[in-house]
């Protein structure tokens, strides 16, 4: 059997497994996440976060996408594995851990986790595609992992999933494809977003690094200034922080509160 935590980081959820010892008895990982992540038959969840040793930081993490894919980053994952490193043991409240994103800083108070993410890549503003007959206006950055904007005034003018879906997989996105964030400007400080996640391949109730992203891009467009409050198709609400700079962003920090669902055993049917 094959211990687990299961977390929910503002609504996206996660099974997580502490490998340090290297004793995991799987020998492809993508497979495993496919089949545990997939909900009715197995945990069922956004994400597998597997923590590994480091000789960088406190611990480094695999990250696998409910369809097994790999992931680069994910925020809310990234809060998930910080408290689940501290409550465990595996790492202090002020931690560090791998990513292929790069070494991520981490904060953990209570069950709030605030998070440094790495610095952007260089945003596009303003781009133009043509998705489901109508031609969009998009901005896109890359927050550890690549993302698409676009906004709204009213969430009823697109339909999350089909328009979510053809931008995710639009020929200018490939061939990596991108995460596709619906976004809302509510003041200078608050933005409401919706998201549709590539791996996940649907609407998620939130998203960490499309939070960020989607901040970023208001603030490049002098819609929003840090901090910026981002509520999430779960209702809960991801706080962002950053420096704008000449070159273009930098401190930029996602908290936000973490919860543990339970805690288990993987029989062996769950996953073979």
């Amino acid at each position: 059997m094959i211990p687990f935590f299961k977390m929910s980081g503002s609504g996206n959820d996660f099974i997580l497994i502490d490998n340090l010892d290297g004793s995991l008895p799987v020998s492809d990982l993508s497979a495993f996440a496919a089949k545990i992540c997939a909900r009715k038959v197995s945990v069922g969840a956004d994400g597998l976060i597997v923590l590994e040793r480091s000789d960088r930081a406190d611990f480094r993490w695999q990250f696998l996408n409910a369809d097994g894919s790999v992931a680069e980053m994910c925020g809310n994952g990234g809060r998930c594995a910080a408290r689940y490193a501290f409550l465990r043991g595996i790492a202090p409240a002020r931690m560090t851990f791998e990513t292929l994103a790069g070494v991520i800083d981490a904060e953990v108070k209570e069950d709030t986790v605030k998070l440094r993410l790495t610095d952007p890549g260089e945003g596009k503003i303003g781009e133009k595609i043509d998705v489901n007959g109508r031609t969009l206006e998009i901005d896109s950055i890359d927050t550890g992992v690549p993302h698409a904007v676009h906004f709204v005034k009213d969430f009823g003018e697109v339909d999350i999933f089909s328009d979510g879906r053809a931008i995710r997989r639009h020929a200018h996105f490939q061939p990596a494809g991108t995460n596709v964030n619906f976004v809302r400007t509510v003041d200078r400080h608050a933005l409401q977003v919706r998201t549709y996640e590539r791996g996940v391949e649907d609407e998620t109730l939130a998203c960490g690094t499309g939070s960020v992203a989607s901040a970023l891009v208001a603030s490049a467009r002098n819609l929003v200034e840090s901090p910026v409050a981002v509520t999430v198709q779960s209702g809960e609400v991801l706080t962002i922080f950053f420096e704008k700079t000449k070159k273009g962003f930098a401190g930029i920090y996602l908290e936000g509160g973490t919860k543990v669902v339970y805690e288990g055993n993987l029989w062996e049917e769950a996953y073979r």
